[in-house]
């Protein structure tokens, strides 16, 4: 069996992904899907990548106050979680998406009282990355070693 560096990050970023999802799932943070459904692994044989929505930072940090975000993003957000049907009759998805927006931008956001934040360091953790490097590191040595013996079987 010959060493697959490429095969090794595929499959190591793969399972990065799929534990992402779960915590995702567990922590309650669905609302429309786009997060898994963006979420993908690009890799090689020397580097692997995984690339998410950009508001994956606010789900790892949850949102600093300072700058409100975008009300027609938190009308989405309302809809997908299905608030858009309780609420019908007593205010409008858009003036409740206001207030959201202004809240957020006056308090910021803070996931902690709603299933918690930390959604990718509680996976992507240092020991995991040494895990990895050591696993794709020791397979290099490993089939350097091998070709430098069969080098010298054949000089022998």
């Amino acid at each position: 069996m010959s060493f697959n560096p490429a095969k090794i990050l595929q499959e190591e970023f793969d399972l990065l992904k799929q534990e992402i999802i779960s915590l995702y799932e567990k922590k309650g943070m669905r609302a429309s899907g786009n997060f898994i459904e963006q979420l993908e692994v690009n890799s090689d044989a020397t580097s692997g990548k995984l690339l998410g929505e950009k508001y994956a930072e606010q789900l790892e940090y949850g949102r600093l106050p300072g700058k409100q975000p975008p009300s027609s993003v938190i009308e989405q957000w309302i809809i997908d979680k299905g608030i858009a049907n309780k609420i019908e009759g007593n205010i409008s998805i858009s003036s409740l998406a206001f207030l959201i927006a202004r809240k957020i931008g006056r308090e910021g956001w803070d996931r902690r009282d709603y299933g918690g934040v930390d959604l990718v360091s509680e996976v992507i953790t240092p020991e995991r990355i040494d895990k990895i490097i050591k696993q794709v590191g020791d397979g290099y040595v490993l089939d350097f070693i091998g070709k430098a013996v069969e080098q010298i079987k054949e000089v022998a």
